[in-house]
């Protein structure tokens, strides 16, 4: 397949790690932590490499899996490294009881991230939507992205269903505020009933 470049070495890079390795593709991890990251590349396991935090990812997608409040931080840590790339974030800007975000329209993650990264890198929101144990499951669920770069948009498409998501293409980057919200949304349904091993999904 390809070579998806990770940077983080928390549970939801673990788990779109994994599912990448299974799928087929050639995995690599960046994190601070050098420890961390060797920990999680045995742990994904496929032939997954590690490279130091801040050097050129060698993915052809770049997965930013990090705290959103970090998240710009990171990006500006990489700097030109990340110029070029199609970086998909992942990130989901809850507030401290996971009942709103700290984000606004016009100010999602995603688009500062898009503003502090490096001329021609390709933000895209994908994965927020999806909770970590479905997405280990490797469940077959619908997977929500936006992006302003149509190309990028189709090739984190193409990654998702590589993955044997059903990737469903919401637009533009001023869409990701909506889908900030859509992760509450599905924490809250979650939470009221539904259980953790519930998606979000859209149908005919």
């Amino acid at each position: 397949m390809t070579t998806i470049s990770i940077i983080g070495s928390g549970g939801m890079a673990a788990a779109i790690g994994t599912r990448a390795a299974r799928h087929g593709h050639t995995v690599e991890v960046l994190a601070r932590d050098g420890a961390k990251a060797r920990a999680l590349a045995e742990e994904i396991g496929g032939g997954t490499t590690t490279a130091p935090f801040g050097t050129r990812p060698a993915g052809e997608v770049v997965v930013l899996a990090v705290l959103h409040e970090g998240a710009v931080d990171v990006v500006r840590q990489f700097g030109d490294a990340l110029a070029g790339t199609t970086l998909v974030d992942i990130t989901n800007p809850f507030d401290a009881d996971v009942t709103g975000v700290v984000s606004s329209p016009g100010r999602s993650v995603s688009q500062q991230i898009a503003a502090a990264a490096p001329a021609g890198t390709h933000v895209v929101k994908a994965f927020n939507t999806i909770l970590r144990g479905v997405l280990a499951a490797d469940s077959g669920v619908d997977a929500f992205l936006a992006g302003d770069d149509a190309a990028a948009r189709a090739r984190v498409a193409r990654f998702l269903a590589s993955l044997g998501l059903r990737p469903l293409d919401a637009g533009g980057l001023e869409m990701t505020h909506a889908l900030e919200w859509a992760g509450v949304l599905l924490v809250g349904v979650a939470r009221s009933g539904a259980g953790f091993d519930v998606a979000l999904g859209a149908a005919a």
